[in-house]
């Protein structure tokens, strides 16, 4: 058990390593990939899977999944990416999904967190407080 909590608070702190400015980078990665490899820890496949899941998580946090049924303008896009940099006090970089049963609107997620104002959620939502 002890063991299983040094590797997870080892892998966190190459999440940390990982980062440049505050954001995770492919350029940091790859730096402490190197080190990993060269370095061949005893347990490198669990320090490694832990490793990914954080680098995932971090990225998730980093990353406005903009979910819309048409295309949105650039200038929407950057709108969108300054607005919830200011709501996360971190640099949010925005990426677009189209999915067409979201009807109109738009729907965010950072992280864990979704952001609403679709015409689909809406719907569902009445439709949670008339049953």
């Amino acid at each position: 058990m002890k063991r299983d909590k040094k590797i997870i608070q080892f892998a966190k702190k190459l999440v940390e390593l990982s980062k440049d400015n505050g954001v995770v980078t492919e350029a940091k990665i790859g730096e402490v990939l190197a080190g990993l490899k060269q370095a061949k820890h005893r347990q490198h496949l669990t320090v490694l899977k832990n490793y990914l899941t954080f680098v995932r998580r971090e990225v998730a946090l980093q990353t406005a999944v903009v979910s819309t049924p048409d295309a949105l303008s650039a200038d929407t896009l950057k709108a969108i990416e300054a607005k919830y940099t200011k709501i996360y006090g971190r640099t949010i970089t925005a990426t677009i999904q189209k999915d067409t049963s979201l009807i109109a609107g738009v729907r965010v997620r950072v992280g864990d967190d979704v952001y609403d104002a679709s015409v689909a959620g809406r719907l569902q939502r009445l439709a949670e407080n008339v049953t």
